[in-house]
């Protein structure tokens, strides 16, 4: 592996182009073609410690030898777009009429190539059409993130709007959802998940209640018990929910937590009858801190529970009820790190 060695540029940032191919007199003159320009080269022999490098590295631009051992040029290609859809390639012949066929250069998104000659007057201007294709998608992709940025934003406060409304209506959700929301990723940072899976949980925690929206007032808010057709109807909101998270695929990662958070690890929960690992994980760790702000939370017609006795529950519903890693994860929290649990609780005040 060699690089150019050339004087930091002032302005945007250095273009990276790599150069593949296993004659070192090649490489030795695209050294010096790019030595002092406005782009950073490297230059790789083999192949396949190039491929390697792709993957490790980020580069703009390959210019790729197409005859070498043990790799053709197109094999190298065909390996680098299984995990590189982006790079810009351009292919290096000793003759044209020894370039890959048409079909294969569109197959594997080869955007040109060059015959090798002493004079790299068509190979610069190839380069620099290529670096400035580069630029340009970098241009697109920049207002396509910040336009999906907006409309994220958008959906979020649309949403957001739902909740509050729900909240306005029913005095024990007020604070539930966002309880809910940290309890969950507790949970989840406690399990060692990713930081998506926690942003998916703090996110799914706080709008997994969102379809009570769609139940009557005299339903959620009747202070006595339930009828069988009320329940029946409650038990409709994971569904609506998820019917109205359905709409925006930047709601796709949550909507299992929306509609899964009533189910039960033996089956016998709602809306699905799911049982075991047929319920989605994050759901799962839903439903414990659902079930635990349940326990803990004033209600009409009761006081909270006290935690000894929430906790000796949770340790009983213990592969009936939930899953059983996950309401052990919780009861360590509860039983170690109680003083995070208050601190939510603190933060968010029951009514």
């Amino acid at each position: 592996m060699r690089k150019a060695l050339q004087n930091q540029m002032s302005g945007e940032r250095r273009y990276r182009i790599i150069g593949v191919d296993d004659e070192e007199g090649i490489l030795d003159s695209l050294t010096v073609l790019f030595d002092n320009s406005e782009y950073e080269f490297y230059g790789a022999q083999d192949p396949v410690e190039a491929i390697e490098l792709v993957k490790k590295e980020h580069f703009d631009l390959m210019l790729l030898d197409f005859m070498m051992t043990p790799l053709h040029g197109d094999e190298v290609v065909e390996e680098i777009r299984k995990f590189n859809k982006e790079l810009y390639i351009l292919l290096l012949t000793g003759h044209k009429d020894m370039a890959p066929p048409l079909e294969t250069i569109k197959r594997l998104d080869i955007q040109g190539y060059c015959e090798k000659s002493d004079k790299f007057d068509q190979l610069q201007l190839l380069v620099e059409s290529g670096i400035k294709s580069v630029k340009q998608m970098e241009r697109i992709n920049d207002k396509l993130s910040e336009s999906n940025d907006k409309l994220e934003k958008a959906y979020l406060e649309m949403v957001e709007t739902l909740r509050f409304a729900v909240e306005a209506k029913d005095t024990y959700t007020r604070g539930h959802s966002d309880r809910v929301s940290e309890y969950s990723v507790l949970i989840g940072q406690k399990l060692g998940l990713t930081e998506d899976q926690i942003k998916t949980l703090r996110i799914g925690g706080l709008f997994h209640d969102i379809g009570k929206i769609g139940i009557p007032d005299s339903i959620l808010l009747k202070p006595s018990k339930l009828s069988d057709d009320e329940y029946s109807q409650i038990k409709n909101h994971p569904a609506i929910g998820a019917h109205i998270l359905g709409s925006a695929d930047i709601f796709k990662d949550i909507i299992p937590i929306v509609k899964h958070h009533h189910e039960k690890y033996d089956g016998t929960g709602y809306p699905g009858m799911l049982k075991g690992e047929e319920i989605p994980y994050l759901a799962r760790i839903a439903a414990v801190a659902d079930t635990f702000d349940a326990m803990t939370s004033r209600r009409s017609y009761r006081g909270p529970i006290d935690i000894e006795h929430v906790k000796d529950e949770i340790k009983r519903c213990e592969g009936t009820q939930f899953d059983p890693q996950v309401a052990e994860a919780f009861l360590e929290i509860l039983n170690n790190n109680y003083e995070k649990i208050q601190e939510v609780q603190n933060k968010y005040v029951s009514e």
